[in-house]
């Protein structure tokens, strides 16, 4: 349903948090979740309305830009955007009608196969190095003009700029990780004719990266992801009238939120330093977006104990959100990376939202089994925003 006829404006607080890669599943009987020592979540989600959201469909495992947009009531299956673009504007890239961006990973290769697709997850310091050699010996390719900027650890963005505008459809070419290791990568593969010359580009680059990283103990290889071209999308202000900014640490989530026309908050560091600046700007805004990293990162190593301290971690914090006294208060996560299996996976994500106007007492504790017995049951993930605009009273009645 389009609520802009529905919306009205008023003066209530946001705040909108998300634990990435927060649901999990059992090992030795218990999630992460349900292992973790947190008081604050725990007493929060008893006077709070709990669930569990699906991020895209029943059954489908979300990338983070699917599970984002899906918890912001954009639905994924409609707005189906390229990692690249949101990587690209998470970096601060100012991309054009002309661009093709890429999400691309620094990885070891060894024989042919894929060894380790994240190249240990250097030290960005050490992929700013690794990135300015690349751009400073691979300028342009056909014609095209190639931007490179590095990301955090393994990750940097690809910009292959053309002379003439890109469509979406010229744009989609397969990834070249292959997902898992012991295998070799893949080719980028044209999905329909007009997209080959972005897919010769693409393997004229890795061949050329390739030769330049030879000699590298770790990041010696290069994987592409996410090739895409921007595209038309309503901003977050003109589908809800609020005032929204986003505090993110990694780029990205500054994209997803970038696209949609959220004020984009400089931070680096840790929860720490993303609770400051929430402090800070709290009263200049009508929503606030809290991103949480680190979370996701544990599941995807398969570090169960560095996920539960992570979320221990944030735990300790919840009493400095809740001191703002926010007027509805968001505690979810854009999709489940369960340790047991080290990827997102397609079960559905633990959902708090706080408010004056909920029934509460239907849970004991901030658990994927515990959000089972919430009020709101399991519901689609682009059912939150609805939810939380009538929890802030700004929604007005639907009929007479």
């Amino acid at each position: 349903m389009d609520l802009s006829s529905l919306i009205q404006k008023n003066n209530t607080k946001i705040i909108f948090v998300i634990l990435d890669g927060l649901g999990g599943l059992p090992i030795n009987g218990k999630t992460e979740l349900e292992m973790a020592n947190k008081p604050n979540l725990d007493s929060l989600a008893r006077v709070s309305a709990c669930g569990l959201h699906i991020p895209v469909d029943y059954g489908i495992t979300p990338g983070s830009g699917p599970g984002h947009f899906g918890v912001f009531g954009y639905d994924p299956l409609q707005y189906e955007i390229g990692r690249g673009v949101l990587e690209a504007l998470g970096l601060d890239i100012e991309l054009q009608k002309t661009d093709v961006a890429l999400r691309c990973n620094y990885a070891t290769i060894k024989n042919g196969l894929i060894v380790d697709r994240r190249a240990g997850r250097i030290p960005t310091e050490k992929n700013i190095e690794l990135t300015n050699m690349l751009s400073e010996n691979i300028k342009e390719i056909d014609g095209v003009k190639i931007i490179l900027k590095p990301g955090k650890e393994h990750r940097f963005c690809l910009v292959m700029r053309f002379s003439k505008n890109i469509t979406e459809k010229q744009a989609m070419v397969t990834d070249t990780d292959p997902q898992k290791e012991g295998k070799p990568p893949a080719e980028p593969i044209a999905l329909n004719k007009e997209s080959i010359e972005v897919a010769e580009i693409a393997k004229k680059f890795i061949k050329k990266a390739e030769e330049i990283l030879k000699n590298e103990e770790k990041a010696n290889y290069v994987l592409l992801r996410g090739f895409s071209a921007l595209p038309d999308i309503p901003s977050f202000e003109q589908k809800y009238g609020l005032k929204a900014c986003s505090i993110a640490v990694y780029p990205m989530y500054r994209g997803i939120t970038k696209l949609l026309g959220m004020d984009i908050l400089p931070v680096e560091g840790d929860i720490k330093e993303e609770m400051e600046l929430l402090k800070k700007v709290y009263k200049d805004y009508d929503f606030v977006f809290l991103h949480i990293k680190k979370i996701d990162s544990f599941g995807e190593d398969g570090n169960f104990e560095g996920k539960i301290k992570k979320i221990e971690e944030f735990d300790s914090f919840i009493p400095e959100i809740l001191s703002l006294n926010p007027d509805t208060l968001v505690i979810t996560g854009d999709h489940s990376t369960p340790c047991l299996l080290k990827t997102h996976s397609w079960h559905p994500v633990p959902l708090l939202i706080k408010s004056p106007y909920v029934f509460g007492a239907t849970v004991n504790s901030f658990t994927e089994r515990e959000c089972l017995k919430g009020e709101l049951g399991i519901i689609h993930a682009t059912s939150i925003m609805p939810l939380v605009l009538a929890n802030t009273l700004r929604l007005r009645k639907f009929g007479a």
